[in-house]
């Protein structure tokens, strides 16, 4: 049995791994996908302090050298369910993990437009990294649909490869950073589509573009891929036994990181909040952490 079991594997979940261990508490790590997390995706990270440049892989890496240093032991595993009580147990697809705490830090995954076919073509056609699948459209014409910082990292980083780049923005502006939408204008490559949404996505067996809608018309837009960056969707929907969930799915507490459930916290992008930054995820694992560590020392 750990002291303290961290589920998610992003910057938050490293984080409050790390601050916990350096509390000499045992931790565990449990990871059903990437450790790092979202920013594994992002290839130029310019607002983490001490970085003035850094992919987002390669600050995954370093937090996860960071935790294994500390002694923190890492599990790849699915979390389906929390067993609460004086000891948690935590079920997973490759058996249980108990501990006395557990911090929830599953962040979130890429939002869908909902359209027919999409799920078919995802992998296929539909892809939401231009880091990982940006090469197999060199040349070709793509289109990015979102207007925040993603959405505008993800055209620059296919502008470099790619022949043509759409933006497709629901808003009539981009929501993004001013340096980045200036940078977007720069590249000749890339026109920006504002005002406008997806309506349907063409192609039987092959993608081949999307049918586009504004305020005076449908039109269709020839593609060879297209790539989603229209926001995330929380990872709390296994854990709603333990965690109290706002309309948006995100779980509904405060910057203590502190549940209603004694010895069960939240953090990071799986936590309602007005801004999701890396900075303000491992802010969210250190205070987590700390937090759970102090319930462990009231136990004693």
């Amino acid at each position: 049995m750990y002291d303290i079991i961290v589920i998610g594997g992003g910057p938050a979940g490293l984080c409050a791994a790390i601050y916990a261990r350096r509390a000499n508490k045992t931790v565990a790590v449990l990871e059903k996908a990437t450790f790092g997390g979202q920013i594994t995706f992002s290839p130029k990270v310019e607002n983490i302090p001490g970085f003035a440049c850094v992919t987002g892989n390669e600050f995954a890496e370093k937090l996860v050298e960071q935790a294994l240093e500390q002694g923190v032991s890492f599990e790849f595993c699915e979390a389906l369910e929390i067993k609460d009580g004086e000891v948690k147990t935590v079920v997973t697809d490759s058996g249980e993990f108990e501990a006395k705490a557990v911090i929830i830090a599953t962040g979130a995954r890429h939002r869908h437009l909902g359209l027919e076919n999409e799920d078919r073509f995802i992998g296929d056609g539909i892809s939401f990294c231009a880091v990982c699948d940006g090469a197999f459209f060199r040349d070709k014409t793509v289109a990015v649909i979102g207007g925040g910082n993603s959405a505008l990292q993800e055209a620059l980083q296919l502008s470099e490869l790619a022949e043509k780049v759409y933006v497709v923005q629901n808003l009539d502006f981009l929501t993004g950073e001013a340096a980045l939408c200036a940078q977007v204008e720069q590249k000749e490559n890339i026109e920006v589509i504002l005002g406008t949404v997806v309506e349907k996505i063409s192609g039987e067996d092959v993608f081949e573009g999307v049918m586009l809608k504004n305020s005076e018309k449908s039109y269709p837009l020839k593609l060879d891929g297209m790539f989603l960056a229209i926001g995330l969707v929380p990872q709390n929907e296994a854990f709603s036994n333990v965690l109290t969930l706002n309309q948006g799915g995100y779980a509904d507490y405060t910057e203590s990181c502190v549940t209603e459930n004694k010895g069960i916290f939240v953090a990071g992008d799986c936590r309602k909040k007005d801004i999701r930054q890396v900075t303000t995820a491992v802010s969210d694992g250190a205070v987590a952490a700390l937090a759970a560590c102090r319930y462990l020392d009231s136990l004693k």
